[in-house]
Formats: structure tokens, C-alpha cells, sequence
């Protein structure tokens, strides 16, 4: 075998492992969230997201101070989030990253596996909405197609999780708000990222420590606090063991996100979520045992198809305004 052909082969191992733990990382991480909230007797959605947000937060900390006393082994961003310029930069935008995780859970909490992906298929449609309010960019009539197309699957979801009687009030309107929480999240972090040099580490870690502490005040709002002093599985092994799981699944899926794209492209990591949503689905429905009937399945798939077809439309369009504006530079 030759050097090239070697080099080839190796580059497509490296990137079925990147892809690969992607999937396991996020489906393991979806399956975990649910277990703790809703499959132990403690009602605290905010300390399940508080101690995800802790966890991301100390092992980003720790890969810090390691890249310190060994810089030639560990790389970090030098960040300090305590700095009034950064908290000034990114705090705005870490309410919005708690929003979005708190929303997440109480989706997940009130839905099923199964019915996740469902209730949160209207990002695309936030981002497309909140693309042309904030950032003033327009959107192709294709791509309009392709948000019809969802908006449709997503009512027919609906529809039937209503005619099944196993549709979540709560639930609905959680998946809804995690969908406007995540697209306004991806819009300002465009505007913040060049704010810490276009880390990505670096926005994550002070995300996390910022979520930290603003998970605090919700959780006694909640009335979290008291259910936790009066849970008696609290120092159970188990339930430390599952909470550091899911910590451990938070910062690993920010981790396997940023080695997805960089060793295929923004495009593939888009394709891989939405084929990983169908998987996880799929693999909910035969865990729990959840029957649904055609119709419900034909949403899904009504959903991934226009998410599918946005992605590409979207990278047309992409491909043909970088063509136009390198004729326009040499012109």
C-alpha cells in the first residue's frame, strides 16, 4: 500500500471515530438526561443542568491549569472569566446558553425520547426568522420551502402525540421555547466569538461558569433547594454516578462537536446531527417500548427530509456567493 493510500485510509478512521463517538456521546447523554428526569423520585430539573454546567466548567479549569504547568502537552485559551471585559462580553450571552440548557431538560423531563427530536425540530425556523430581524440577511424562497416542509412535520408530530393522548402541554411549549433559546444562541454567538478571538474553548468554559452561577437563583426558585435536603437517594452512589455521567456527557459532546467539524465540515456535522436525531428515535421508540403509528413516524421523517434538504440548499447558496465574490475580486 502506498504512502497516499495509507494517508487516506487513516484520515477515513479518523473521521468514523470522530463521527462515531459523536453519536454515542449524544444519544448516551439524551438517554442519561432522561433518566434523571424522569426516572428517579427527584423533581429538580436546575440541579440536573447546575451539575452539568459545574462539571463542563471544572474540567475545562482543569485542562486550563494543566496547560500551564505542562504547556507542551495540554493546550488551553488563556481566558480569565473573571475579567470585567470578558464578563461584559459574554455574560449576555450565557443567559441566553442557560436558557437553552434549562429549556432542554424541561422539554426531555415532560416528552419522551422519542418525541424530542420532534419537539425541537423548529430551530431551523427561529434561525431563519431571528437571521433576517437581527442580522438583516435574507433567505432564499428554497429554503422557505424547506421551513414549510418542517413546520408541517412538526405539526403533523403534534398532531399525533395529541390523538395518542401522550401529548405533553408542558412539553410542547418547553420544545418550542428550547428552540427559539438555541437559534438566538447561535445568532449572538457569532457576535461574541471574535470578542475571545474566535476560541471555542474559551466561550465554552466561561459559558459554563457563568451558567453555574446563574443556574444558583433558579434552583431556589424552584424550590430546589428543599427537594434536594429532603431526597434520601442523595448520597447514594448511584445517583452521583449518573450525575457525573451526564456532566462528563456535556463537556464530551462540546469536545466531539468541535473535532466533527474540524475534520469534515460545518455541512457534514449538520447532515450527522439530523441523521444521529433519526437513530436516537428510532432507538427510543424500541427502549421504551413506544408504539406509534404511521403517521407519527411519517413526521419524522417529514422533519429530517427538510432539515436535510435546508442543509444543502443552504450550502448552495453558500457556494454560489463565494463564486461570485472571488469573479468579483478578480474582476
Amino acid at each position: 500500500m502506498s504512502v497516499e493510500k495509507e494517508s487516506l485510509l487513516s484520515k477515513y478512521i479518523t473521521i468514523f471515530l470522530v463521527v462515531s463517538g459523536y453519536w454515542i456521546i449524544s444519544i448516551t447523554t439524551v438517554f442519561v438526561n432522561k433518566t434523571l428526569l424522569s426516572h428517579i423520585d427527584l423533581d429538580a430539573p436546575m440541579f440536573i443542568a447546575f451539575s452539568q454546567t459545574f462539571i463542563t466548567a471544572a474540567i475545562c479549569y482543569c485542562k486550563k491549569v494543566s496547560s500551564k504547568i505542562y504547556p507542551t502537552k495540554f493546550k488551553f485559551p488563556d481566558v480569565d472569566v473573571w475579567d470585567k471585559h470578558t464578563m461584559k462580553a459574554i455574560v449576555p450571552l450565557s443567559f441566553l446558553f442557560t436558557a437553552m440548557i434549562a429549556t432542554n431538560n424541561l422539554c426531555l423531563k415532560y416528552t419522551s425520547v422519542a418525541y424530542y427530536y420532534i419537539g425541537r425540530s423548529l430551530t431551523t425556523i427561529f434561525n431563519v426568522i431571528f437571521t433576517f430581524v437581527i442580522l438583516g440577511e435574507k433567505t432564499s424562497k428554497s429554503c422557505m420551502v424547506c421551513c414549510a416542509v418542517i413546520v408541517f412535520g412538526f405539526w403533523l408530530g403534534v398532531d399525533q402525540e395529541s390523538l395518542a393522548g401522550s401529548l405533553s402541554f408542558a412539553g410542547f411549549i418547553f420544545g418550542i421555547l428550547g428552540s427559539l433559546s438555541l437559534s438566538l444562541y447561535s445568532i449572538f454567538t457569532k457576535k461574541v466569538l471574535p470578542k475571545v478571538n474566535g476560541e471555542v474553548w474559551a466561550l465554552s468554559y466561561a459559558n459554563n461558569v457563568y451558567a453555574t452561577v446563574l443556574l444558583i437563583p433558579m434552583m431556589a426558585l424552584n424550590g430546589e433547594i428543599g427537594a434536594l435536603s429532603e431526597y434520601t437517594s442523595l448520597f447514594e452512589p448511584y445517583f452521583w454516578e449518573i450525575i457525573i455521567v451526564g456532566g462528563a456527557c456535556g463537556f464530551a459532546i462540546g469536545f466531539f462537536t468541535t473535532l466533527q467539524i474540524k475534520f469534515t465540515s460545518a455541512l457534514s456535522h449538520n447532515i450527522s446531527g439530523t441523521a444521529k436525531a433519526c437513530a436516537q428515535t428510532v432507538l427510543a421508540s424500541y427502549w421504551y417500548q413506544d408504539k406509534k403509528s404511521v403517521l407519527w413516524w411519517a413526521s419524522n421523517f417529514i422533519v429530517l427530509l427538510g432539515s436535510a434538504c435546508y442543509t444543502r440548499v443552504k450550502q448552495i447558496d453558500m457556494e454560489r456567493r463565494h463564486k461570485e465574490t472571488a469573479s468579483y475580486v478578480r474582476v
